[in-house]
């Protein structure tokens, strides 16, 4: 193999273990945050239940959860909205 060749598949061959090092710490970083995206998870579950038996209604904490999320102007779009469905419903 001509001497050029030889250090093309060096060159490559090395490129591909620093490639594979990097790809290799990105898999690591993302399990790690993927337990403890679980672990958090749990966590979360946990206050719920602990809410539930406190006798709050755990559908009605989320959807309060989910609304705080939201920007205010946005928040105030859907009830508005809400109102006009509910009166159209003669509710």
């Amino acid at each position: 193999m001509p001497a050029d060749a030889v250090e093309k598949v060096e060159d490559a061959a090395q490129w591909g273990n620093i490639a594979a090092d990097r790809l290799r710490s990105l898999i690591e970083r993302i399990e790690r945050l993927e337990e403890e995206k679980k672990s958090l998870s749990s966590d979360i579950k946990d206050i719920f239940a602990e809410a539930k038996s406190a006798g709050f209604d755990v559908k009605v904490m989320r959807q309060l959860i989910r609304i705080r999320k939201q920007e205010p102007a946005e928040v105030e779009e859907q009830e508005t909205l809400l109102d006009v469905y509910r009166r159209a419903l003669g509710m």
